[in-house]
């Protein structure tokens, strides 16, 4: 990431970075799958965890990488659509939840604790909860970008990976929206309980949705997240492409920071080549979703807590990997003979 990149201009300065987004280094990820066809094993018989190294490898443009800093993210925001009564909890349990994640008693706390991740909680203005998007555009362009800047300056460079998550009440309604403004299809196909909301307030929230991106539905590219997005996840958007532009491979978490991700992807899909899918959620359209972007997620375990929560689980799926890339002996090293 260079000086001149960030703070972004404009929404158009999305695009404008397509020519100039670094890519995978071929050497390192060459050398990779040589030393993988090396190691004391069958040939793939690590399976994904193989595929992992590889990844690692190209992106930090090293044939044997290392995590020895990994940074999470969380962004939380709240939203205008609340005022619909999408969800059973009101808005201000997202900065009780803030307060939360800063003292520890969160369970991404203890999932970065357990997989070596050091985290950071970014609050986007919850005092100041983006627009109602049945009504209108729940952003305005400045609104927007100047929430993708956020993102982009709390990536720390110097980091060997990057967990993103996110915490805002009302976003799977915003995620469904985005999911159904990128990919279409019936809404119902994106709506999932959330925070808990029961048949009914699933059957609601569709409808809502639905409302909104018949509303949107001209809104091309960068402005499908001003008039869909929230804040928080617009800087998930930030900090993907921040990341990017500094060859750091990032892991996102479940629904809502998919789709988030996913916007970029409406752009170009190659601004998500950096990315891992940490988990495949409960929520029912996050695996319509990962199907969608052409990806697979690390872990299906079932969970749909967000907060960044799947990422860092799968951050300890990412060091196994490393480890035995890393360690394992070659066949020439242990003196084992080779069919």
């Amino acid at each position: 990431m260079t000086e001149t990149t960030f703070p972004l201009r404009d929404l158009d300065a999305i695009s404008a970075l397509i020519d100039r987004l670094p890519c995978a280094d071929i050497t390192a990820t060459d050398a990779a799958k040589a030393r993988q066809a090396s190691l004391t094993k069958p040939p793939g018989s690590l399976g994904r965890l193989e595929e992992v190294a590889i990844f690692m490898a190209g992106w930090r443009a090293t044939p044997r990488p290392v995590i020895q800093r990994a940074q999470a993210l969380i962004f939380a925001g709240n939203h205008g659509v609340c005022a619909q009564g999408v969800s059973p909890y009101p808005m201000e349990v997202t900065a009780q939840m803030v307060a939360n994640f800063e003292t520890g008693g969160a369970a991404i706390n203890q999932l970065c604790r357990a997989s070596g991740a050091e985290l950071a909680v970014v609050a986007l203005d919850l005092d100041r909860p983006t627009a109602d998007f049945t009504q209108g555009p729940a952003m305005s362009d400045a609104e927007c970008l100047a929430a993708i800047n956020r993102g982009a300056a709390a990536v720390d460079v110097t980091a060997d990976i990057l967990i993103l998550g996110e915490m805002g009440i009302g976003n799977s309604t915003v995620a469904a929206a985005l999911a159904l403004a990128l990919f279409g299809g019936p809404a119902n196909l994106w709506v999932g309980p959330g925070t808990g909301s029961d048949a009914a307030g699933i059957a609601h929230k569709a409808q809502v949705v639905a409302k909104a991106v018949a509303l949107h539905h001209d809104c091309r590219g960068a402005a499908v997240m001003a008039a869909l997005g929230g804040r928080e996840l617009a800087a998930i958007c930030g900090a993907v492409l921040a990341a990017r532009m500094a060859r750091i491979p990032v892991i996102l978490d479940g629904f809502i920071c998919t789709a988030a991700a996913a916007t970029l992807h409406g752009i170009d899909p190659q601004f998500l080549d950096h990315c891992l899918i940490g988990h495949a959620s409960a929520e029912p359209g996050h695996r319509r979703l990962i199907e969608a972007l052409g990806k697979r997620a690390v872990l299906e375990f079932n969970m749909r807590l967000g907060e960044g929560s799947g990422a860092a689980l799968a951050l300890g799926i990412v060091r196994a990997a490393l480890e035995c890339h890393n360690g394992m002996a070659t066949f020439n090293e242990a003196g084992v003979a080779t069919a």
